[in-house]
């Protein structure tokens, strides 16, 4: 039966860890110089509705490392931006190629590639979720600190696709996560209504310091995610206070690692001290974009039957 990402809650914690577990074991081939051209002959779609840096390198660059090819197709240079049926994209480029990732706004967007593909489809983002950014941050986690069960996430800003997926990431992976947002900004309802499952390791608050109290981890996002640019002077003023600074620093363990999804506007959700402090840790996680979403198409790709 045909496996898709296309958002955390459709995985187990179990299944998680198997992705984690696969994406150290790519690393360490990588870092060691042995070729894994597990993916030989396979193609993977990238479909781009919105810009990017870090989805499109990691991804063509992350195909590439595994032997397969990746074709770009934006809204500009494709069909699917003469609106194209979703449906016939799904069945045609199933004809064609491995697997489907996609960068768009809309989840229902995704899921419908989903249903009407025959080959793997990979939620490269939707402004509902963020999978393959939170798979590299628990894995990045998991590297410095050496275990995700236990640990407790601060989560600082917008209540968007980061705060979403990050809420079902540490919880299903055994960790605490407090959100500390603007009351009206909180995340999605579904995602609300997932993490009450997981009493007393999950908190939602506009009490930045409440929630940074003992925390392993700080993450932060920008406050104006792609596509709400025209709402940023208003959001400048109502998350001015959510900023990951050396009082936020102070209320967490003195060992706290910071992680930021990039990218970063310094003076705004974090400041320049405390981003270049930490960058080290920072674009580790960014690299753990390359690693994580391999053992996804791996995993994903690797029994789809040749053409």
């Amino acid at each position: 039966m045909k496996k898709d990402l296309l958002k955390l809650l459709d995985l187990s914690g179990e299944e998680i860890l198997e992705i984690l577990d696969t994406a150290d074991q790519l690393k360490a081939m990588k870092k060691a110089g042995i070729q894994h051209p597990f993916l030989a002959g396979k193609t993977l779609a990238m479909i781009f509705e919105k810009n990017s840096t870090r989805t499109r390198v990691s991804f063509e660059t992350g195909i590439y490392q595994l032997g397969g090819n990746a074709i770009y197709l934006s809204d500009k240079d494709s069909q699917i931006g003469r609106n194209e049926p979703v449906e016939d994209t799904a069945r045609v480029l199933s004809r064609f190629c491995d697997g489907i990732m996609i960068r768009t706004f809309a989840q229902e967007e995704v899921e419908t590639l989903a249903q009407y593909a025959s080959i793997p489809v990979i939620n490269g983002l939707t402004d509902f979720c963020h999978p393959c950014q939170v798979l590299a941050d628990l894995m990045t986690i998991r590297e410095h600190k050496h275990k995700l069960e236990g640990l407790k996430l601060c989560y600082v800003g917008d209540g968007n696709n980061m705060a979403n997926s990050l809420i079902v990431g540490c919880l299903k992976c055994g960790m605490k996560i407090a959100i500390a947002c603007p009351a009206d900004y909180q995340p999605d309802p579904e995602i609300m209504a997932f993490a009450q499952q997981y009493p007393g390791q999950f908190q939602c608050t506009p009490d930045i310091l409440a929630a940074a109290q003992d925390a392993d981890v700080l993450y932060t996002d920008v406050w104006a995610s792609m596509g709400q640019e025209e709402e940023f002077h208003q959001r400048k003023v109502i998350f001015a206070r959510y900023q990951i600074n050396d009082a936020v620093m102070a209320a967490a363990h003195p060992d706290a690692m910071v992680q930021h999804c990039l990218p970063a506007h310094r003076g705004e959700e974090i400041t320049a001290e405390v981003f270049e402090a930490h960058a080290d840790e920072i674009f580790d996680e960014a690299e753990n974009r390359l690693h994580a979403q391999k053992a996804v198409m791996y995993l994903l790709m690797k029994d789809v039957p040749s053409l």
